[in-house]
């Protein structure tokens, strides 16, 4: 029996569902949203709402908690690439430096509501090899 179990494990490994959860958020983070399949965009859409929450509260601490949920990677940049990023020039990040900027943007923009950041939508197509209804998970 699955009594108060409430992970929704998707058929893999906690380590491999960690990072499939992460690389999604931050593919919704930077998009806005997302075509997934409907059991993928039911258990992400519990993560998105967090994450926007731990945005909103605007601590060091939600920051950091936010960063380690997103698993952000910072690279190394060079003495020239660095001068650059000074300049203004954000080209020299990867993508995950970028993902913060955006979740700022996320957070003024849910500034003032109270829940519910983001809704599925059921597309009315399948997917092609398994069959599995697609949908998207946009911010509302």
């Amino acid at each position: 029996m699955r009594h108060r179990k409430r992970t929704c494990k998707l058929g893999r490994t906690t380590s491999h569902r960690r990072c499939m959860v992460a690389n999604m958020l931050k593919a919704l983070v930077i998009n806005g949203r997302i075509e997934t399949t409907e059991a993928k965009a039911k258990m992400l859409k519990s993560y998105a709402d967090k994450l926007v929450t731990l945005a909103k509260k605007d601590t060091l601490a939600s920051k950091r908690r936010a960063v380690a949920q997103l698993m952000i990677r910072y690279n190394k940049l060079t003495s020239k690439e660095r001068r650059e990023a000074k300049n203004g020039n954000a080209s020299a990040y990867n993508d995950d430096r970028l993902v913060e900027s955006k979740l700022d943007e996320v957070k003024t923009r849910f500034k003032d509501r109270q829940g519910g950041y983001t809704r599925v939508i059921k597309l009315p197509k399948f997917r092609v090899g398994d069959n599995a209804s697609m949908c998207l998970l946009e911010f509302v």
